[in-house]
């Protein structure tokens, strides 16, 4: 135990000596916590609070036309600023003034009448409820196309919700032609209510409680124990340039001349380094719950999580040192521990599900960031914060976690033993 705390305590003074790597471990997270939450939140109200201007052609000048104005507007998402040209808007859209323009065809309210008359009265003079005065020949209606033109720097996810939305509101607006038809052909009194058009199915979001408060997520609690594990993870290159620079400067050769072994060692360098991962995960939660507020962000909510939470982050940076332990034992000099180990933490970051969630991974994907210890931590994380999860429900990843660490610093301890036997 002595020689325990006697490295233990070398580490201490090593670290404290490092002024600059002490505020990169503690100083770095908290910028980067900060601007991506920022971020991410402004890009949240961008879609829910500010309007994106669009530009509007409209050729038809009817009661379509109008109803879709008239909804976009009152979306609350969109700005429409109308213009004359289409060949103007598409100009102005593929230079990158404006994220969309849509083009109205010509006639498509008188065309959509008379499209869904001549369905309706087809109908109905199957039931025998259309008197037949001649046959008269159907005119030829061709289809009408709403034409999209969109930024080509506009992310996919914003296309398609666009295309969704506008695809809902044509079928809505379809769908009470075809019932004012029917209404106008069967009921002999314009006033009197056949068809009820209000829509039937309507969806409903139920979201998890927590006695009588609603449990809604935010982007703090998304991006909190991310970029925190993202931060304890980063751990591994101080780490192990660590031990690189003491292999090089001849300090374990010296250590090996005293009855102290490669596993005290290690024992001291985890002791410090996950002080240093929990004092990380505390001023993050700190940021979140007094300083996010203030900057107008949402509050990061740690009620009755923060036993829980300790214990998640308690393993990840176990998990972390492990790794780094093993970079550290298995580099030969600093040129090779730093680059492979800042580079392989954003991997293990991307397969983790921190950049990108992993359900919109390819399956490929998907299987491999089973194997990633940060996709571990961070669904530990997420089950702490989001699912309200016990300590129960995150034993199989913090096990995982555990499992790591123990393998990895066995490893680290084998192969240095095997390397100085030779």
């Amino acid at each position: 135990m002595h020689k325990l705390l006697a490295s233990t305590y070398k580490e201490f003074l090593l670290l404290t000596r490092d002024i600059g790597g002490i505020a990169i471990l503690f100083i770095m997270p908290v910028v980067l916590i900060i601007t991506i939450t920022i971020i991410q939140d402004s890009s949240f109200k961008a879609i829910g609070e500010n309007k994106i201007p669009i530009l509007l052609v409209n050729n038809d000048n009817g009661l379509v036309s109008e109803t879709i104005i008239n909804s976009l507007t009152e979306s609350n998402t969109f700005q429409v600023i109308q213009k004359n040209e289409e060949e103007k808007a598409k100009e102005l859209v593929f230079k990158g003034d404006y994220q969309l323009a849509i083009i109205i065809p010509e006639k498509l309210s008188t065309d959509l009448e008379k499209k869904v008359n001549q369905n309706v009265e087809s109908i109905l003079a199957k039931f025998g409820l259309e008197e037949e005065v001649g046959v008269k020949p159907k005119e030829k209606i061709l289809n009408k196309e709403v034409r999209l033109y969109f930024d080509p720097a506009t992310q996919q996810t914003f296309k398609s919700s666009v295309k969704n939305g506008i695809d809902k509101m044509i079928s809505k607006i379809e769908t009470q032609s075809i019932y004012n038809a029917f209404q106008e052909q069967i009921s002999e009194d314009d006033t009197e209510a056949v068809f009820e058009t209000d829509n039937f199915i309507s969806f409903k979001e139920i979201v998890p409680k927590q006695g009588d408060k609603e449990m809604i997520p935010n982007s703090v609690q998304h991006n909190i124990p991310a970029w925190t594990l993202f931060a304890i993870f980063f751990i591994i290159v101080p780490l192990s340039i660590n031990i690189v620079k003491e292999k090089n400067q001849g300090t374990f050769v010296r250590l090996r001349t005293n009855p102290v072994s490669y596993a005290t060692v290690l024992g001291g360098k985890t002791i410090v380094y996950l002080a240093v991962c929990l004092i990380q995960f505390v001023l993050m939660l700190l940021i979140g719950v007094f300083l996010f507020p203030k900057m107008g962000l949402p509050t990061l909510d740690v009620s009755e999580r923060l036993p829980n939470l300790f214990i998640v982050a308690f393993f990840a940076g176990l998990a972390a040192i492990g790794l780094g332990l093993l970079l550290g034992t298995v580099a030969k000099t600093q040129e090779q521990s730093a680059p492979f180990g800042a580079t392989f933490v954003v991997i293990l970051a991307a397969l983790g599900g921190v950049w990108v969630p992993v359900f919109i991974m390819p399956k490929f994907m998907q299987l491999l960031s089973n194997i990633s210890p940060m996709n571990w931590g961070l669904n530990a994380f997420y089950d702490v914060f989001l699912r309200n999860a016990g300590f129960v429900e995150i034993i199989p990843e913090i096990t995982l976690l555990l499992s790591f660490f123990i393998i990895t610093a066995l490893i680290s301890i084998i192969y240095n033993e095997k390397k100085n036997a030779v």
